[in-house]
């Protein structure tokens, strides 16, 4: 399993946070949980492709938001980094 979202020092957890950093530039690869439901995940795949991401998945949301260092399930979660595109 990828130690990447837990030694991050600075990450976005969920699909929504993590979105929002591939927009802004900030994610340096994105991590999607195998088991989650296409319509919340398809977007930050298309998202992450588009602007050469790199993906990385993970079996089951429970294992990702375990890596996250979160007690619920994660979708899906970026590691960032300071390359913000403005």
């Amino acid at each position: 399993m990828p130690e990447r979202p837990v030694k991050a020092r600075s990450r976005a957890v969920g699909a929504r946070q993590t979105l929002k950093a591939i927009e802004k530039g900030t994610a340096e690869v994105v991590f999607v949980a195998r088991d989650a439901e296409a319509r919340v995940v398809k977007p930050v795949e298309d998202l992450a492709r588009r602007n050469g991401t790199e993906i990385v998945y993970v079996d089951n949301m429970r294992e990702l938001g375990k890596y996250c260092s979160i007690n619920v399930g994660a979708a899906a979660a970026a590691v960032l980094g300071g390359r913000a595109v403005r």
